[in-house]
């Protein structure tokens, strides 16, 4: 479970045209003000270590940063920020180091393909976006290696755009940088989703490029996405993103958010039509069990042999904001998916997806859920592994029966 400290709720110096935020502020999810005894006093019930989150967390004073991160660092061991870069100054750097944290920074690519992280006007938007890449290359010159979130769209993800973000990326490997997450654009207005979203011939495309040029010429970076899909397909997904993993959309167990208050919250993508609800104290997994069931065509994922690995993924985008539906992107996943599983064909590895023992896998999987169990496909197949090693004892020691010693 990850905790995110939202000390200013929304709010953020930036006014990025397709942040999923953007209906929150629209009705008064910003704050000016926090507790941070309130906030410390939540964190310490949790019991983890948090990343603070916005919004723009850097809009904090210092005083207040170096007060929380200290108390994080003797409690926790370390710290964590995810920030859009532009606020970064060498003041904070040194907090970063003195207070071990580990720091994510927002940005789409360089200069004109960062410019719908919007501050304003144009001259004022690429300014910004020259400081997050300067603050880039002071984090990394100090000895971090911060980590990147990337969306992508018309802007930086088109044919015509993949040269100068592969010279920006092999650019950034240089430099040492290890992960990068891609992201679908989403949450936009229909308007804009329509002028700078992505086709899914044009989303999976870009997939895949990114995926050949990590293949061909990066040498530390790696994006997350396709890593994660081999992950799954391999049955080791214990690191794989939260989209990936069941998620009941009123509890969002891989997110625990705190807000400005020390009250308790979740992942705000999960929230549609601008409504803020409480966080639920159960668990539940109804959203897989309807969806294992329910027909593609009515927003369910029955019969697809990637059930058990993608789970209609994650709720927040699911179709019509409905989280009872799948994804509204289920058909780039399976083009993705259906990538890497030839991928792993044509290096001699079966995928789990074209496993003949799959469908045991799912059932299991639907019997853990409907006990409110939620667990890694990896944990899955050694509980199955371990019950049958079981049957296979108790079958050995029935009367009358042989054991099979090794290698008869």
């Amino acid at each position: 479970m990850s905790i995110e400290i939202r000390p200013f709720g929304d709010r953020c110096n930036l006014a990025c045209r397709y942040c999923y935020e953007n209906h929150h502020r629209s009705h008064g999810g910003c704050r000016s003000s926090y507790d941070l005894n309130a906030i410390r006093a939540t964190v310490e019930r949790l019991g983890s270590s948090f990343t603070l989150f916005g919004g723009e967390p850097l809009l904090m004073p210092e005083a207040d940063l170096e007060e929380l991160w200290a108390w994080g660092l003797k409690k926790f061991g370390s710290n964590s920020i995810q920030t859009n870069g532009t606020l970064i100054a060498d003041t904070h750097i040194v907090m970063f180091r003195q207070y071990n944290v580990n720091v994510g920074i927002s940005i789409d690519g360089p200069g004109e393909l960062n410019d719908l992280r919007w501050a304003g006007t144009l001259a004022k938007t690429r300014t910004r976006s020259e400081q997050t890449e300067d603050a880039i290359e002071r984090v990394v010159a100090a000895g971090i290696t911060p980590w990147l979130i990337i969306t992508l769209h018309r802007q930086n993800a088109t044919a015509e755009r993949f040269a100068v973000m592969d010279e920006w990326l092999r650019h950034l490997d240089r430099l040492g940088l290890r992960a990068a997450r891609l992201h679908v654009l989403q949450f936009a207005e229909s308007s804009l989703q329509e002028k700078y979203g992505l086709s899914i011939e044009e989303n999976c495309a870009a997939f895949v490029h990114f995926a050949k040029l990590e293949e061909s010429d990066l040498k530390t970076l790696r994006f997350d996405v396709l890593v994660d899909m081999e992950a799954l397909l391999r049955a080791s997904d214990e690191q794989c993103g939260c989209v990936w993993h069941a998620c009941d959309p009123y509890v969002t167990d891989a997110v625990q958010g705190v807000e400005a208050d020390g009250s308790d919250s979740h992942c705000v993508y999960t929230e549609q039509d601008n409504i803020s609800f409480v966080r639920c104290p159960t668990h539940g997994y109804e959203r897989y069990l309807a969806l294992y069931e329910t027909a593609q065509d009515s927003g369910g994922c029955q019969g697809c042999r990637f059930f058990a690995f993608c789970k209609g993924q994650c709720p927040g985008s699911a179709l019509d904001d409905d989280w009872r539906n799948k994804s509204r992107y289920c058909e780039l996943w399976r083009r993705l998916f259906t990538h890497v599983e030839d991928r792993l064909i044509s290096r001699g590895i079966l995928p789990l997806s074209q496993h003949a023992n799959l469908w045991y896998l799912e059932q299991e999987m639907l019997r853990h859920w409907r006990s409110g169990r939620n667990l890694t496909i990896e944990a899955v197949l050694a509980d199955m592994n371990a019950q049958y090693a079981e049957k296979q004892k108790a079958s050995s020691q029935l009367p009358g029966s042989v054991a099979v010693q090794e290698g008869e």
